[in-house]
């Protein structure tokens, strides 16, 4: 071995290309390929399997800002997407640290072994500091994520691609993120040491519009008494309606509103007009905005992280809140009959809705966290509230 060979750098195996023609190299792990999305940053310290497996990141490369992700493995009930058969749609990760081996007594596999398992591009050794930091001054990118373990890139190539991607305005990624057909859901939240739950019927029936839902939403709507029925995020009016629900919720998913909104929003208004208690939670709350008027915006980086302050004004609380949307509703669109009840202590964007005249609410945030704190759990006993106040009247009836 000479001198030279001796000092040589070991090549990089993955790189993060941004539109801008920036390249960032790294040590490559998961799945090998490459693929273009929108590039943002997570703050959670905990989680990541359930943040790697929440189906409104699709179309994104998630950048965890905390060092150490993977320690902890896998596991197969850490997992958030209904329909683990369907590709997450997950773009990537980008990680500062290598991943160690794992050292939990739920760990099943490897971080590695499992993104590959999932198709899912992985980076570490970034500077995800640096990363974050030019994220937050110029906002989100978008970029190519690529592994090849023998270390050769088109580097041309990867810029182009992540300079003509179009970016996430004007995309729909909750139909592929939804369930394809209606089905039942049953379990309930997962208790120490006894795993998941099962609940037989329910006081309430509620048919969960799927724009992408994560698993712990719909076990919280069961735990509350709710007997839950999915339907896909093409579900018409009436679909909902044949179901004869006390409630109806809209559930978080990815994209841009106003894209999936083009044939959502006409169900939601209908929905609405018939006085049937409705709950929203994230892209749920913002077609529902977009339903009763109100406009959607891009945000400059989004908010993604298990840690963010929302005041809500009807308790006079501040909640710390798991959040992931890159879209807002534009608090200063919304109709007279239609208060803003939440803001965000970060930015003061908005953060929840409700109709004054009917039993209509919603929230930016994701109460259920799955990972975060459970400061919003609240929030599913406010909808089996509603539906428990038009016991008299059933919910299918057109109100006055």
């Amino acid at each position: 071995m000479t001198t030279a060979d001796a000092w040589s750098e070991t090549p990089a195996t993955a790189l993060l290309v941004l539109a801008d023609g920036s390249i960032i190299e790294g040590v490559g792990l998961g799945a090998t390929g490459q693929a273009v999305g929108e590039i943002c940053f997570n703050t959670a310290m905990t989680g990541y399997q359930e943040i790697l497996t929440d189906p409104s990141y699709s179309g994104q490369i998630i950048t965890f800002t905390f060092p150490h992700i993977g320690n902890v493995g896998t596991n197969d009930e850490d997992i958030e997407t209904v329909n683990m058969a369907a590709d997450s749609g997950i773009r990537g990760v980008v990680l500062a640290a290598e991943v160690t081996d794992p050292n939990n007594y739920r760990a099943a596999r490897h971080l590695d072994a499992w993104l590959k398992s999932r198709n899912m591009i992985g980076i570490c050794g970034v500077d995800t500091r640096a990363l974050t930091a030019l994220i937050r001054e110029k906002g989100v990118p978008n970029g190519v994520i690529a592994h090849a373990p023998d270390g050769k890139f088109d580097r041309d190539a990867l810029v182009t691609a992540a300079s003509n991607w179009p970016g996430l305005v004007g995309m729909d990624l909750a139909k592929d993120a939804s369930t394809t057909q209606s089905h039942p859901w049953s379990q309930t939240t997962w208790q120490w040491d006894e795993g998941f739950g099962e609940a037989t019927g329910g006081k309430f029936k509620v048919v969960a519009i799927d724009f992408g839902i994560k698993r712990n939403i719909l076990r919280l709507l069961t735990d509350a008494g709710c007997e839950v029925t999915v339907l896909p995020a093409t579900a018409t009016a009436d679909d909902v309606l044949a179901h004869r629900p006390d409630g109806v919720f809209l559930s978080n998913g990815p994209g841009d509103p106003a894209a999936t909104g083009i044939y959502a929003v006409s169900t939601i208004k209908e929905i609405v007009d018939k006085g049937i208690p409705t709950f929203g939670i994230c892209l749920g709350h913002q077609m529902l905005a977009l339903a009763l008027g109100g406009q959607t915006l891009k945000m400059h980086q989004g908010h993604h992280g298990a840690n963010h302050p929302v005041f809500d004004h009807t308790t006079g609380k501040v909640e710390i809140t798991s959040m992931n949307h890159g879209f807002a509703v534009d608090a200063e669109s919304l109709p007279d009959n239609v208060e803003q009840t939440h803001i965000s202590l970060f930015d003061g964007s908005n953060c929840g809705l409700a109709m004054k005249d009917k039993p209509v609410f919603s929230v930016q945030y994701h109460p259920e966290a799955s990972p975060g704190p459970r400061d919003s759990h609240y929030l599913f006993k406010r909808f089996t509230d509603l539906m428990k106040a038009r016991e008299t009247e059933p919910a299918w009836v057109p109100s006055p």
